[in-house]
């Protein structure tokens, strides 16, 4: 595990300052709408890469990775990325890794999130509580979860930044995986877990992996939250087929299988008013206890989901 001590000392700074409701369900979400509420704050000015936010986030984000006591791949968490922008500008993206070792190893799970939003537009905030806040707090949860009870195989944590531009960070691991991408049997990605007028999440991925149909099922049966499978086909035109619109997407160029959680575009989505105080909260400690046990049964079945498509 790395040490607090061997960030860099502006991130150590934040970090350490980083680390200084809603009762009707009362499942593994309360430290998620922590996280949710503080890494959508005005002062982290909308996560955008390459900005003083985007640092304090990842500062934020590296102090929850130590608390749960995740273990980085190599000397450090952070993974930088440069990409250009559609402006012509050169950023530096960072992308923040880690592991929790499988007791028998094998293949590996990846569970990603993009931590990054659209900043500051017009001299207004867009802090993303949706998106993509939510998902990195689900992410953190699941992280706490495989803790709790050691996974048999790796399960990698990404928490990926410059979803936004074109899925710059994902495209940058899935370029340059942390292990060998033919060990990874599975990507699990979180994209806007917290909004939904009808308190239903959605799972994409059974109908181009339909090896995933029989567990993602038996999930929905006991799920927290209302879950349904869908948005992963043209059927209803390709503007609500998901298979693209996310991280998950870069994996699927690399030919490793996904799976993807969200809800579908409520009227705060990419607005100024994607805040902490518009995310219902007992919808949303349902949903993270969703993905939560979906990620425990995808990583149960990886051997069977790694036969099954060949990898």
């Amino acid at each position: 595990m790395i040490a607090l001590s061997r960030l860099s000392p502006v991130l150590l700074a934040l970090a350490l300052a980083a680390s200084a409701a809603h009762p009707a369900f009362a499942g593994p979400g309360d430290k998620a709408l922590d996280d949710v509420r503080i890494l959508s704050a005005d002062d982290m000015q909308g996560r955008a890469p390459g900005t003083p936010g985007s640092e304090k986030a990842r500062a934020y984000i590296l102090s929850r990775f130590n608390h749960i006591g995740l273990a980085s791949i190599g000397e450090r968490f952070e993974q930088p990325f440069t990409f250009t922008r559609r402006d012509g500008a050169t950023v530096q993206g960072v992308n923040l890794v880690a592991r929790i070792k499988g007791t028998e190893g094998g293949k590996a799970l990846v569970v990603s999130a993009h931590y990054d939003h659209l900043g500051v537009r017009d001299g207004q905030i867009y802090n993303g509580a949706d998106d993509n806040a939510s998902g990195v707090a689900g992410l953190l949860a699941v992280a706490e979860a495989f803790k709790a009870s050691p996974p048999k195989h790796d399960v990698i944590f990404a928490v990926v930044d410059a979803e936004e531009g074109g899925l710059r960070g994902a495209r940058a691991f899935a370029a340059a995986p942390p292990v060998p991408l033919e060990t990874i049997a599975l990507n699990v990605n979180f994209d806007m877990l917290s909004k939904n007028a009808k308190n239903e999440l959605y799972v994409a991925g059974a109908s181009p992996f339909p090896y995933l149909k029989p567990i993602l099922v038996k999930v929905a049966m006991t799920a927290p939250a209302t879950l349904k499978l869908g948005h992963d086909t043209d059927a209803d035109g390709k503007e609500n087929n998901w298979s693209n619109q996310s991280d998950h997407y870069a994996f699927g160029e690399k030919g490793v299988p996904w799976v993807y959680f969200g809800v579908e575009d409520h009227p705060e989505y990419h607005k100024p008013t994607d805040d902490f105080a518009t995310v219902p909260q007992d919808f949303f400690k349902r949903s993270v206890a969703t993905v939560v046990q979906a990620s425990l049964a995808l990583e149960r079945e990886l051997e069977a989901v790694a036969k099954a498509s060949g990898r």
